[in-house]
């Protein structure tokens, strides 16, 4: 079979206003169209770009999305809001406090990143064939010039023939239609509820010991565990319930920054047979930098953060992810509600992404947390050691701002900087909390008693790596010496991939927010360290001083 093709010059954001144009071909249709963004009807929302002067998005989440396609709110009542005067937290706490909370609103933007979807298709090389529709000629997407991998034969291997869910956007080619594919979903990713078997884990170590292990099913599909269900036969009943999905992305195999893993939490709803395609999936990146995938931190649907063909997690790593199938909205309204707060002040840059004190996991968890869910900390690394290696790394590399950086990596509570340990500590809490695993007794709060009353079952998720040009990754580091042991010992050696600046602009930013204040480059516990040094040194100098010498 010949190779899909790339479109070298034509973007899809280009294409998508050739849509509107003309009709769309049988079998695809507008990307809101009997659509959800996760919990939420998309019908309420419009198909637009960055640029949009009539949607009630705030500006600061519009101008990243200039040149992208996004759904946006028409209307400020439709829209998640902000309180600047609070941090992320206090803000989350207080409006969980209020009867309104119960109504969740949209996002202030959705990235999309395709105007039209096919709901089921099957590929043959260069043509697609929607259901119901007549092939039409195929082509994708251009591969990013930053990205370092994209499709090749294996991909073209995976896909062919396999039932589709696709995201692109329709042009023309020879008077003809031509699908641009942006995103390709397998369809068989679908839960199938009825081959649900319970297998519990064996102890509080299980979560960890599934995630190590290799095993997948030999088709590339998914691997999906049953560990604990409230009822027998609980789990049959999944179609239509909401859910939580805590995710973990792995390790990457060609990118020495990204041993540690990804991790981001996802609320929605299953399809009638199990479908997860349109979850809400709260993905937090660094808005600073240019993404060399072209990754924007975002509420993005599941089939974009997982399968884009260029910004897709599963085309760099193997994912994980724990479901928790409930059997009301609220647990899962509480936390999309929070998290969107937080996404609201990351945009306006009340705080900025830091690999070790605000990066995915602990944006993420900090959620939970803020609404109640008191997951048990983990501690830091090593506070001893950090002092040690900011002298060594300050020393070494001339560079408070360096030595400042392996200080915060070693003193960040464990369960905010590590993916893999936050995925635990959720995982395991959660178990806990419904019984089935044995834990301490605790006092609950509301929020914790919410999720002990309304989960009906929690099921876990491999989902494999998509064949491509790209290394393939493992699981995720479960500690800062477990990283440390993946990498070249020489940093020099490490494969990274630079990354441009992405500057936020000063006309966007809100002259009665604070700018998040940045650390001191030498840590107290260091300075004390130094300080006492100073002070034992000069009081051994003075005592030899005072010493009688021997003239014999």
């Amino acid at each position: 079979m010949p190779l899909f093709r790339a479109i070298p010059v034509l973007s899809v954001l280009l294409i998508s206003t050739v849509l509107h144009a003309q009709p769309l071909p049988a079998g695809v249709k507008n990307a809101l169209q009997g659509e959800r963004i996760g919990l939420l009807d998309a019908g309420k929302l419009k198909l637009t770009d960055g640029s949009c002067v009539d949607c009630a998005s705030a500006p600061q989440s519009l101008w990243y999305f200039r040149d992208d396609v996004i759904a946006a709110p028409t209307s400020a009542d439709l829209v998640a809001g902000v309180n600047p005067k609070l941090d992320r937290r206090a803000d989350i706490a207080e409006w969980a406090a209020m009867p309104a909370a119960r109504n969740l609103l949209y996002p202030s933007v959705t990235w999309l990143g395709a105007s039209t979807i096919i709901d089921s298709a099957r590929i043959d090389g260069a043509t697609v064939t929607p259901a119901g529709g007549q092939p039409i000629a195929l082509s994708l997407a251009p591969k990013l010039s930053t990205n370092r991998s994209y499709v090749n034969p294996a991909t073209t291997a995976y896909f062919d023939k396999r039932p589709l869910r696709m995201r692109g956007a329709v042009s023309e080619k020879d008077g003809k239609p031509l699908f641009v594919a942006r995103m390709l979903w397998p369809a068989d990713f679908a839960i199938d509820a009825t081959r649900l078997t319970a297998q519990p884990l064996q102890g509080a170590a299980g979560l960890g010991e599934f995630v190590r292990d290799k095993a997948l099913a030999a088709d590339g599909r998914l691997a999906n565990r049953l560990v604990w269900e409230r009822t027998p036969g609980a789990a049959r009943g999944i179609a239509g319930k909401p859910v939580l999905g805590i995710m973990l992305n792995g390790a990457q195999g060609d990118d020495d920054e990204s041993i540690g893993g990804h991790f981001a939490v996802a609320t929605g709803r299953f399809g009638p047979h199990g479908e997860w395609a349109d979850w809400a999936t709260n993905n937090f990146y660094n808005l600073d930098t240019v993404s060399e995938k072209g990754i924007i931190a975002a509420t993005v649907p599941m089939d974009n953060y997982l399968m884009d063909l260029n910004s897709g997690q599963q085309y760099y790593r193997p994912s994980y992810m724990l479901i928790a199938v409930l059997n009301k909205d609220r647990t899962a309204v509480a936390y999309q509600g929070g998290v969107q707060r937080t996404l609201n002040h990351f945009y306006r840059h009340d705080m900025t992404y830091d690999g070790a004190t605000n990066n995915c996991s602990g944006l993420s968890i900090d959620v939970f947390r803020a609404l109640g869910w008191n997951v048990p900390e983990r501690g830091p690394t090593n506070r001893i050691k950090a002092v040690g290696a900011y002298a060594y790394v300050a020393a070494k590399e001339a560079s408070l701002k360096k030595g400042r950086g392996i200080y915060d990596y070693l003193t960040e509570e464990t369960t905010r900087l590590l993916p893999a340990v936050a995925f635990d500590a959720l995982g395991v809490d959660l178990l806990q909390l419904v019984g089935a695993m044995p834990a301490a007794p605790r006092a609950l709060s509301g929020y914790e008693q919410q999720l002990k009353d309304d989960v009906e079952a929690i099921i876990l998720v491999k989902i494999p790596q998509v064949p491509s040009s790209r290394v393939p990754g493992a699981a995720p580091a479960y500690s800062f010496d477990d990283y440390m042991s993946r990498v070249p010992a020489d940093q020099a050696q490490w494969q990274i991939v630079p990354v441009p600046p992405r500057p936020f602009p000063a006309a966007l930013r809100d002259a009665s927010t604070n700018a998040p204040a940045s650390p001191s480059l030498v840590p107290l516990p260091v300075a004390a360290v130094g300080m006492a040094g100073l002070f034992g040194g000069g009081a051994l100098w003075r005592r030899r001083r005072k010493q009688p010498v021997d003239k014999a």
